[in-house]
This record gives C-alpha cells, structure tokens and sequence, in this order.
C-alpha cells in the first residue's frame, strides 16, 4: 500500500501571503506564463479521445474584453451520447477499483496542483476576473477538497471496522458504501476551479463515472484540471470533458435513462429546472436520480448594538463586495438595530468607498463582473435600487476595458424590497434599519433562500437565540459570512438555497453512493 494513502490528520491548504514581495512576484511570473499560451484551442476529452469540434466556446478575459483566454471546442447531443456510452463503459471497470486505489490518484493530483498552484490560480485571474487572494483562496480550496475526499472514501470503506452495526449471534453482517452509476457534473463559473473540483473529485472517488460540463464562461480553467486529472493517470472515461449549451447538452443529459445523479451548482432558477427535469421518468431508467444542487442565496448580516462596531462594519464589506459579490455567499443583505445604524452604515459607506477598481492582474481590490449579460442586469438593479433606498456609496459603471461597476450601497432598504429579497449575484449592498435585535433576525429570515448569514453581538444570550432561529445552513457569529473551510464549514443551504448537501462535509460522499447491507449465516 502507498504510503500516500494512509489516512493522516487532514490540515486545510495555506493560503498564500501577498504582501511579502517573493510571493506578488511568483503570481506576476505565473501570470506572464499564462499570458504567453492565450489563444490555444482545446479539445473535448470523450473516453480515450480528444476530440475536436468546429463550433467553439470564446473564452474571453472580462476585466479585458479585448483578450481572448483560448477556444474550447463545444459538444453537441451527438457528442453527449458518445461521452455517455464512454461513461458507462468505463464504470464497469472503474467500480471494481479499490477504493485506496482511487484515492491514491486524487493525492497525486492534489500534490501535483499545489506544486503548480499560482499557475492554476493565474489562468484563474484571467479568465474569472478574480484577484490574487480570491484566485489563491479557490485554489487552495480546489487542493483542500481532493485531499479531504480522497480521505473520506477511505474512511467510508473502513467503516465497518469500527463496528457500526448492532452484533447478533449466527450472522456476519456489513453494510458497504458503492457508487451510483454516470453522472453529470454541471459546476458554476464564480468558483471555477473549486467547485468544479469538488464536485468531480467526489464523484469519481466514490467509484462513479461523469459527464462534466463545465460553465462556459470559465471552460479553460476546467479543462486545465481535467488535464492534471489524465496526467496523473486517471483512466479514460472517467472523467469526460464535454463544455457545452446548457439548453442542449445540459438537458439531454438531465433527461438521460442512464443518468443515474446530477450535481449542480449554479442559479435557483437553473436548479429547479433540473430537479424537474430529472423528476420525470423516461423509458429505459430504472432508478430515481439523485440531484445534489447548492443554488444560490440572498444572505445577509445582522449588528445588535452590543457589537463591535468596526469589525462589524468590515466584515459587512468583505461580505459584500469579495470578488465583486460573485459568491452565494455573498453577504449582499444587513439589517442594524437602528441605534446603532447610522454609525454602522458610515463606516460601510466609507470602508466601501476605499475599494479601489481595476485589472485582476494587478490585483485591484475589486474587479470586473463574469460577462455582459452580468453586467447588464446588475446596472439594472442598481437603478432599481435608487428607487428603493438611499445611494450610499457607488451606483454606476466603472471605468475600464471590461465588465467594471462601483461597488454600490443602498440605505434605508424596507425588507421587502427587490434588493433586498432577489439574489443580484454583483456588487451590491442593501441595509434595512431595525428596531432591535429580535426584529433584525426576523427581516433577516424573510427571504426564500438560506443558504449563509452572520449575527454580530456580545451579548450570550442572544447570540443563543441567533443560533436558535437564524434559518441558514451556515451561519457565523461574529465574523463574516463568506469563507467556508473544506472540513471545517460544511457548506450547503436550506430553502430555496439548495439541497443542503454540505461540502467539504463528513457526509458529502454519502451522496454519490448507495448504502448496501450483506447478511452471512454462519
């Protein structure tokens, strides 16, 4: 057995510090490096083959619209078939890998990214429009999430060493943990490399087989790690590479009798659509498929008038304004008891008006937004804003050569506001004034998502009740509300937020696998 796979106490990726000049100055030469192979195509990985299409995703930088980050090629239905009679294939055989031995190729590639670590998070500067520390942050995330479940799927086959099931006399009995079957991965663009890490790494660890479709808007960063993924020496067909419309490969795919799960992470919207898609039955499908879907939020923090007040008011602006609002985490709601208000939104206002905007690769505290169609309808919030509250700080497009707006601010928000419950996925801030505590926790609930949220207080006794009644899956108390550990902040929503499937979890695996119990007379 590889010394690799023993199951050692599992410690989180560091992240890199950027103030000490070696560390800026390794980032700006991963970035030259990365700058000189812009414009490549690159293929669609089918089983064994790579394969080549005339119809390409652009992929373009959005905090400069005029360089282009490389061409993907776009899979149609034809395609999609194609992957899925590789996928099954290829199941077959890669169900009977030991469990270990799955495991030892995730440590490979874990080991082999964090040698190349500021590579990925370059590509990932570029072609997300994230800063170093966000881009550094997901990269770390990325390593963090393949070492966590490499170890987990060792621990799971384990289990009955532990002895979880009740002894009786005359029988041998074992409950084992085996994979579903195909699966399509669909992962979100914000988190381009973490999330589409995550959701993969535990899927083929567990013994499955996918079909992953990458965010076209962040296809390259994807294939970069479907690449590492083959380096290490992951069979083909395991893991197939088929970027491609969501409307046409997406829900083909969902509709499929052969697809046995579908894990998404993306918009509500989006995410019901699947989960009603793959509700209907089709000919040919013998189970139920499972969906795994983490879809969004409208999440917020809450300041009582014990807090403290500073920390409050910067944990409000990481919140809100970390790469550009672009996290279902976002903290894109507050709500302060109002005796405290007026300070606690001065100091917002101020701290929001220091953000300086600029190019990713310069690391600028705030950045561009994904594309046009972002942009578009964040402006168009921010005029709806105007007329529901007071512009506090921002409120108009940004100079520069890309997807750029003010981080933007809005007082005296009433809690039913548009921008206040509809999730703008941008750089914008609502704050609602309350009259105490018991009220803020109350505005702070009315939403139909649920997904993070973040109470500020020293008082113990309310920040019992908080922990009691604020209805999301994470929640912080005295921090901010972005920032989940892999193996420390198990992450997932209630609600409309998702299915709560909490990654980076002790039970995430379960997921992607079927409980099986043997009975032995002996």
């Amino acid at each position: 057995m590889s010394t690799l796979t023993k199951v050692t106490p599992y410690a989180n990726e560091p992240f890199t510090n950027f103030s000490l000049d070696e560390n800026k100055q390794a980032m700006e030469a991963a970035i030259a490096k990365v700058k000189s192979e812009l414009g490549q195509e690159y293929p669609l990985y089918i089983g064994s083959e790579k394969v080549v299409t005339e119809a390409k995703i652009k992929s373009i930088n959005p905090g400069n619209v005029d360089e282009v980050i490389g061409y993907v090629s776009k899979a149609n239905q034809a395609l999609a078939e194609k992957a899925m009679v590789a996928a099954l294939e290829t199941f077959e055989s890669w169900k009977r890998v030991h469990v270990r031995k799955r495991a030892e190729y995730l440590f490979k590639a874990a080991a082999l990214m964090r040698e190349r670590k500021h590579e990925f998070s370059a590509l990932m500067i570029l072609e997300s429009g994230k800063n170093y520390v966000e881009a550094d942050v997901d990269t770390a995330e990325a390593i963090d999430f393949i070492e966590f479940y490499a170890r987990e799927i060792i621990r799971l086959s384990e289990i009955n060493e532990t002895g979880p099931l009740t002894k009786i006399a005359g029988e041998d009995n074992k409950i084992s943990y085996i994979p579903l079957g195909v699966g399509v991965i669909i992962p979100p663009w914000n988190f381009p490399l973490a999330i589409c890490v995550g959701m993969t790494t535990a899927a083929v660890v567990s013994g499955n087989t996918v079909l992953l479709k990458p965010a076209s808007t962040t296809p390259i960063i994807a294939h970069k790690f479907v690449a590492l993924m083959r380096e290490v020496g992951l069979p083909d067909g395991v893991i197939n590479f088929i970027p491609g419309s969501g409307a046409e490969v997406g829900d083909y795919l969902t509709t499929h009798p052969k697809t046995r799960f579908i894990s998404f992470t993306g918009s509500k919207e989006v995410g019901l659509r699947i989960n009603k898609l793959a509700a209907d039955t089709v000919p040919g499908q013998i189970w139920i498929k499972r969906v795994v879907a983490e879809m969004g939020g409208k999440d917020g923090i809450i300041v009582d008038e014990t807090a403290d007040l500073d920390a409050a008011a910067s944990a409000i602006v990481a919140s809100a304004f970390g790469f550009q609002g672009q996290k279902c985490s976002a903290g894109s709601r507050a709500v302060i008891v109002e005796s405290v208000y007026d300070q606690v939104v001065e100091k917002v206002a101020a701290l929001t008006k220091q953000l300086q905007i600029g190019l990713p690769e310069n690391n600028f505290a705030a950045g561009p937004v994904i594309d046009k169609t972002s942009y578009e309808r964040i402006l168009e919030y921010i005029e709806i804003g105007k007329q529901e509250g007071i512009l506090l700080a921002g409120g108009e497009k940004a100079e520069g050569n890309g997807y750029y707006i003010q981080p933007t601010v809005f007082g005296n928000v009433s809690g039913k506001a548009r921008i206040m419950q509809e999730e703008i996925f941008g750089p914008v801030l609502a704050i609602a004034k309350a009259k105490d505590w018991q009220e803020a926790i109350a505005i702070y609930n009315d939403t139909e998502f649920g997904l993070t949220g973040a109470y500020f207080s020293t008082d113990e006794e309310r920040i019992a009740e908080a922990l009691e009644t604020v209805h999301c899956g994470n929640l912080y108390i005295n921090r901010k509300c972005t920032g989940a550990l892999v193996g420390v902040h198990p992450f997932g929503g209630f609600n409309m937020s998702g299915t709560d499937s909490k990654a980076g979890g002790y039970d995430y695996l379960l997921l992607f696998t079927q409980a099986k119990l043997t009975s032995r007379k002996i």
